[in-house]
């Protein structure tokens, strides 16, 4: 692990979308006693920190390109499907440590962790009133856990630098993983401490960090880990709240302005032209030729995971079966060409075809509340056996979605009822923000469903987690030990 921790505020890149001007910041060059000063100073420093969970095609984690941990990940399963390159080797679960795209979120963004340490530290130890810290550095706390989540779900414990040797940075100190009892530790603490001092659901700023948000990533956290009671309990505290509902209308939270007029949506990534957050899916599932304004048609999703939907789910009419292209022909399951042969677009987004550029300004739609309830459902059944109770829950998401009622009856067995559970999370949460793919791994199918989609002789247990950089583990000289099965 190299020891070189920076700071890059981005003041002028919120302010004038320009980023030609930012010069990266030692934090051992920081005087606490100089900054931060004002309020203004802190919003930059909290700024700082969302920085990296924005949807940019280069530095942001959160992209809907090929970059972009959802696209990845929902590529390793059924939801989507690649025919070359990257989109490929998911597909395959063929990753291996030389293949960048797979290793890149580790190597591009274990470092914002330890940056958001320092981060803490100096709002911890500035001059400013204990309220305006105890605000920022909720925040702060929240997107450390949320980064800090979203890489342990890829590769596992991850090496976690103390703040004491943060802060002797020319001092070399390789680092070994945390164990996972650790790792888990270590952002239960931070999810907590955010939902403490964060805002209340009702009362914060759209598209910044709120109570439920920071209970929705620890419910994410342990339905990885089943703890059942403790998942249970988070979905109860965000439904106390009263501050969200289902929508009526399933394809309204993904319109123009959807995501901002929606009474469901708990956390998304506001967009725009200018690039300070991006939203690329359109020309990422579009082919060329598609009727309005086409994209790459980088990816597709497959006929397997389409048939699995009931006749009348409306959750499915955003994946597109059928389309007449620009260049008059029509295109379909009977006749797919080289665009439908493995399966639907996934049009999970406006068309926008409007929009001035290849982006789109419809914001990137991460966390709902149809999480929460379909969560509660399976926390009731895996910490006993499925209940009427449970299976209310599921309905509730159902109806939303034009179905008829399921019977506990039917799913009485604790495995009827996780499978009708992984399948509604398949269907609920397609292209969002590649949760599935934990989804299939808690489930103990994401190796069986890869071998019976894609026929793969790629994949097996070790690739429930993605490999680390030869760099990475050259960086750890001896403690950093690589994922199993990829030596």
């Amino acid at each position: 692990m190299k020891r070189y921790t920076f700071l890059l505020l981005p003041i002028l890149f919120l302010a004038n979308s320009c980023t030609k001007d930012l010069q990266p910041v030692n934090y051992a060059e920081i005087n606490p006693s100089i900054f931060p000063k004002s309020a203004a100073d802190l919003e930059a420093m909290v700024n700082s920190c969302y920085y990296p969970l924005r949807g940019a095609w280069f530095d942001g984690i959160f992209s809907t390109s090929e970059r972009g941990v959802m696209f990845l990940s929902d590529a390793t399963t059924e939801i989507l499907h690649g025919k070359y390159g990257d989109q490929l080797t998911a597909s395959l679960h063929n990753y291996r440590p030389t293949d960048e795209l797979f290793t890149r979120y580790y190597d591009d963004f274990y470092n914002k962790i330890s940056r958001m340490t320092i981060t803490i530290d100096l709002i911890q130890n500035s001059s400013l009133s204990d309220e305006l810290k105890k605000k920022a550095i909720a925040q702060v706390r929240c997107a450390r856990g949320l980064l800090t989540y979203t890489l342990y779900d890829l590769y596992g414990p991850l090496v976690i630098a103390p703040l004491e040797v943060l802060k002797n940075p020319l001092q070399e100190a390789p680092l070994a993983r945390l164990s996972n009892d650790e790792m888990v530790a270590y952002m239960e603490a931070d999810l907590e401490a955010a939902a403490q001092d964060l805002p209340d659901p009702q009362e914060a700023e759209y598209g910044r960090f709120n109570k439920a948000l920071a209970k929705m990533i620890d419910i994410r956290l342990n339905l990885h880990e089943k703890n059942w009671t403790k998942v249970k309990t988070l979905c109860d505290d965000i439904i106390a709240y009263n501050a969200y509902s289902l929508d009526a209308n399933y394809k309204a939270m993904w319109d123009i302005d959807g995501a901002k007029a929606s009474h469901e949506v708990i956390w998304a990534i506001p967009c725009d032209y200018a690039g300070t957050s991006e939203n690329q899916w359109q020309l990422m599932v579009l082919p060329s030729n598609y009727p309005g304004k086409g994209g790459f048609g980088t990816i597709t999703s497959t006929w397997w995971f389409y048939d699995r939907f009931e006749a009348n789910d409306k959750r499915k009419e955003m994946l597109i079966t059928e389309f007449t292209g620009t260049d008059g022909i029509t295109y379909n399951r009977a006749s797919p060409g080289s665009i439908l042969d493995w399966g639907p677009l996934p049009l999970k987004i406006h068309p926008d075809a409007e929009r001035t550029t290849g982006l789109t300004t419809v914001d990137i739609v991460m966390y709902r509340y149809a999480d929460v309830l379909l969560s509660k459902a399976e926390a009731i059944a895996n910490a006993g056996a499925p209940t009427q109770e449970a299976m209310d829950l599921v309905n509730t998401v159902r109806r939303r979605a034009g179905l008829t009622d399921k019977q506990l009856s039917g799913y009485s067995s604790l495995a009827a009822f996780n499978d009708l559970i992984l399948l509604e999370r398949s269907h609920e949460f397609w292209c969002e923000n590649g949760q599935y793919r934990a989804d299939l791994i808690r489930h103990g199918k994401f190796v069986s469903r890869c071998q019976e989609v894609t026929q793969s002789t790629y994949t097996g247990p070790n690739k429930v987690v993605y490999p680390f950089s030869l760099k990475a583990v050259s960086e750890g000289k001896g403690k950093f030990v690589q994922n199993p099965g990829y030596n």
